[in-house]
């Protein structure tokens, strides 16, 4: 099988890159950021075009893990983050019509498109209310997907990601959580610290994708990925602190982030049809995230 990855230097992107390598898959790589990797097609940050990636190569699947994932930036930049989340999307599915039609595409959506949901678990067919700019981005992007598989018989999904973690990610709650653990012995948090999150570990969401890619409809589909387990923020700092600083303090302002939702649990039943086991409890997850952060920053 033949792989492309765009967005391969990010987080995702760069644990499916190492994973589907090691099945022997061919794997491509595309990135704004430049790279040794030999087969690797750069994208211009200020222009992007897709068109001559596949113009020259052909591809089975393509991976888009690029992308703006930071509800605040959205505020802050909603341009921005409308180009990195459809505009770019929209370039990408034309390539593919253009140039490899029968080319499987999975892009990256978000919980986010859900806001505050009316009841949990989530299903895929919830109604969507998203908070914030990115959120709406996240959902333009998933119609997008369909538009292009009703009118042009693209092989499109898009994956709802709830709260991801692991070695190498540098933003949101446990990277936050680092970062004020370095400088003080009162880490202090948005919220009451009783809003929940679904999270997943990065290898666990890589081998959704693996089963999305084996077992999934391309036909503008939808997939939650996510544990099926509710956790407290409150309960998630200190299983990080217990698995990093055992010796710091967490203290909630009772401030709301504006653009964050309440309580997040995903339903994973069409996902658990497919196959999918979870390997990684929080707690597991959060020691293997702790190791690496203190061999590698």
């Amino acid at each position: 099988m033949k792989i492309l990855v765009i967005g391969s230097t990010g987080f995702i992107g760069s644990h499916c890159v190492t994973y589907f390598e090691s099945k022997n898959f061919e794997v491509w790589q595309a990135d704004v950021n430049a790279s040794s990797a030999t087969k690797f097609f750069i994208i211009n940050r200020q222009n992007s075009d897709f068109s001559s990636i596949f113009k020259e190569q052909q591809f089975d699947v393509c991976i888009n893990a690029s992308g703006s994932a930071h509800v605040g930036f959205s505020f802050e930049n909603p341009s921005k983050d409308f180009e990195l989340n459809v505009v770019n999307v929209q370039k990408i599915l034309v390539a593919i019509r253009d140039y490899n039609p029968e080319c499987k595409f999975i892009n990256f959506s978000s919980a986010a498109v859900y806001g505050n949901p009316q009841s949990l678990p989530i299903a895929e067919n919830s109604v969507a209310k998203p908070l914030s700019p990115y959120g709406f981005h996240k959902l333009q992007s998933e119609l997008l997907l369909a538009e292009y598989h009703k009118f042009f018989g693209l092989n499109t999904c898009s994956l709802r990601v709830f709260s991801a973690y692991g070695p190498g990610l540098r933003k949101q709650l446990f990277w936050d959580l680092y970062q004020k653990a370095l400088k003080s012995d009162v880490i202090t948090l948005f919220g009451k610290g009783n809003e929940t999150r679904d999270f997943i570990y990065i290898d666990d969401l890589i081998q959704i994708i693996d089963l999305v890619i084996q077992k999934g409809t391309f036909q503008g589909s939808i997939y939650n990925v996510a544990s099926q387990v509710e956790t407290t923020i409150a309960e998630a700092a200190q299983l990080f602190t217990n698995a990093f600083c055992p010796d710091k303090k967490i203290l909630f302002t009772g401030e709301s982030k504006v653009g964050d939702p309440n309580n997040w649990l995903a339903d994973m039943k069409i996902i658990k049809g497919y196959g999918f086991k979870r390997q990684y409890d929080l707690a597991l997850g959060l020691k293997k995230y702790a190791e690496w952060l203190r061999q590698n920053v």
